[in-house]
Parts: C-alpha cells; structure tokens; sequence
C-alpha cells in the first residue's frame, strides 16, 4: 500500500533532515570503526551467551500498511557487476520462498518475518520472488552518492525510455545494488545499507527501496564480517565464505536485513521500537550480528561449518549463506530457521 502524494509531503518536511544524517540505531553489534575493542571481550568467540532478549525492548505496530501481498523484488545493478556475483544474490532471492531446501532454510528464517501482521490480521506474504531488473554499468548518478541522489537513481531506472521498471507501489520493493567502486553516504562508518521510501517530489511515486552496498575494497572487516575482520581487531581470524565472494557475502545478510525491515515497515509507519519513526529501531536492528543460538554482544552465536570449513547458518535452494537472526514479536526476542523450519 502505497502513501498518498499529500500524506507523504507531510513526512518529507518532518523526515528530511533525518534522511540526509540521520542512522537507525544499532542495538547489538558490528565492529564499527568508532568502536574499536580495548579488550578481547570483543572477540566472536566470548559468548554473552544470550539471543537479544530483552524486556526493555518495546517493539510495536503503529498501524501502518504491511507488505501482506505477493512481494517482487526489483534489482537496480549500479556500477559493475560479475554474473557470479549476481548470480549469488540472485538465487538468495529466490530462496526466500524455497520450502523444500534443506533445514535449516533460508525460508525457514522468513517465517518469522511472516509472524507480523497489519490492522487486519493479515500476516506478511510467503512469497517473494525476483521482479524485473535494471543494469546502470556506467554509473549515471556518479560513483560517490548521497541518500537523495539515490532515488535519483531509482526515477532513471522506473522512468528510463528502455525496458524501464514497473510501478508497483502496492507489493513491488526496489533494491538498488551498487559495485564496490561506489561510496554511499554513511557508507562503511555507521551504514551498510538502509532502507525508506521514495518521495513523489523526486521520483513521482511512493515506493519502498533498500539500498545495499558492496564493501570489498571500501570496509569488508565492517561490512562484510565475520568473513573479513577490520586492522583493529589483530587478534581476530575471518571466517571462510561459503560462496567464495567476500563482498557478496557480507551483502547477503545486509539484504535479508532490509527486506525483513521493508516488509513490516516498509512506509516507517508500522513495526518498529522507539518514539522517533525518523529513527526506527526495527525488526533486523534488534538482532544485528546474531547468527546462531547463545548469540549477543559481540559473539555472533553457533554457526555451522561445512565439509570445506566455510560457515554458514542456512540452506538456499542450490547454496548455503550466513544470514542475521529477526526478532520474533511473540517470544520477544530474536529467532533463527531453527525455530519455525518445519
């Protein structure tokens, strides 16, 4: 569901300014270059030996719309991309809705997202499935973007005369993928990636978007850990990668992160804790570096490692990825594939 052009200018004059500083606050761990550990309590090998839990974590539904229809994901690939790289993403994609991959599934970890629901009752969708795609391999905004110029970016890919993409303001999602050759705004030193919607002002229409980044050469001990550690951290080994692409992999658990949160926020109207939806701590943020049970603090959780020591914690169709837990409403706090992978 979409916002009306006069409802979204309301939150344009309120949130604007948040947009262009502002970061969601991280409430459990990554190694952010503005932490740097003084002691080895920081190591992913000292268990806090809890999930997130927490009774002062207060998430709640602001009656906003939820994503309870069919879900398409439409790619935006900014910048160069290999068809591996691609090809990886792709199929986590489509692994969301995978029933039948082996447990512990990456459709088992959505099932959690599911168990939000909007003023009606209705649950998020189960599926989610892979939309049209848009390539923008010679970099039409630059290779140094802001959170504005983004949706600059996404207006050329709905509006372009060729093969643009569709409208869907309703059940489509827009994720815009850029190459480890493009600096984002908050890139690398307190983002990720993050997710909003596009203003009318901007690009015509009110449509839910994440973007991504890939951080092989900017900040892979930051974005893409636990398969890169960050020079701060010497005492830190990095884990194998399953896929063998260390910046793809770190953008895998970074994309579960924002289609979990465009699902039951997708207008920052709807699932979220804290009083400022400018800054919404939501559904992913509660779980941010938990990947297995006993996972909290700095310690990512049991992983499982695989016949060629490469770790993981979930099974897609055809490959194994390493993907953050979500905090699940009803227990109050975060759960993993394990949990709901019947």
């Amino acid at each position: 569901m979409a916002l009306s052009t006069s409802h979204a200018s309301v939150f344009l004059t309120t949130t604007i300014l948040a947009l262009l500083l502002a970061v969601s606050p991280i409430t459990c761990w990554r190694p952010w270059p503005h932490l740097k550990p003084n002691s080895s309590g920081l190591l992913y090998d000292s268990s806090k030996k809890f999930e997130g839990s927490s009774e002062f974590v207060h998430l709640r539904y602001h009656m906003g719309p939820v994503l309870t229809g069919n879900i398409t994901v439409h790619t935006i690939w900014y910048g160069r991309w290999q068809k591996s790289q691609k090809k990886i993403i792709r199929e986590f994609i489509n692994s969301i809705s995978a029933v039948h991959a082996p447990h512990p599934s990456v459709a088992g970890w959505w099932k959690t997202v599911q168990l939000y629901t909007d003023q009606t009752g209705a649950n998020i969708s189960h599926t989610v499935q892979l939309g049209q795609e848009k390539n923008d391999r010679f970099y039409s905004h630059g290779k140094s973007l802001t959170r504005l110029s983004i949706q600059s970016v996404i207006k050329s890919a709905v509006t372009a005369r060729s093969k643009p993409l569709p409208i869907s303001p309703r059940d489509g999602l827009y994720l815009l993928l850029t190459s480890d050759d493009v600096y984002v705004q908050d890139f690398c030193g307190q983002v990720c990636g993050f997710h909003y919607f596009t203003f009318p002002s901007i690009v015509g229409y009110t449509l839910p978007y994440a973007w991504v980044g890939n951080s092989a050469k900017l900040c892979p001990g930051v974005c893409a850990y636990p398969f890169a550690v960050p020079t701060f951290m010497p005492g830190l080994k990095a884990l194998k990668s399953p896929n063998g692409d260390v910046g793809v992999e770190g953008m895998i658990s970074v994309i579960a992160h924002e289609i979990a949160e465009l699902a039951t926020n997708p207008l920052v109207n709807a699932w979220y804790a804290g009083q400022d939806p400018s800054a919404p701590v939501e559904i992913a943020d509660l779980c941010e570096g938990i990947y297995g049970t006993g996972g909290g603090g700095s310690y990512t959780g049991q992983m499982l490692i695989d016949h060629d020591n490469a770790t993981y914690n979930m099974h897609g169709i055809r490959r194994k990825y390493l993907v953050q837990w979500v905090w699940n409403h009803l227990v109050s706090y975060c759960t993993g594939p394990n949990a709901l992978d019947q």
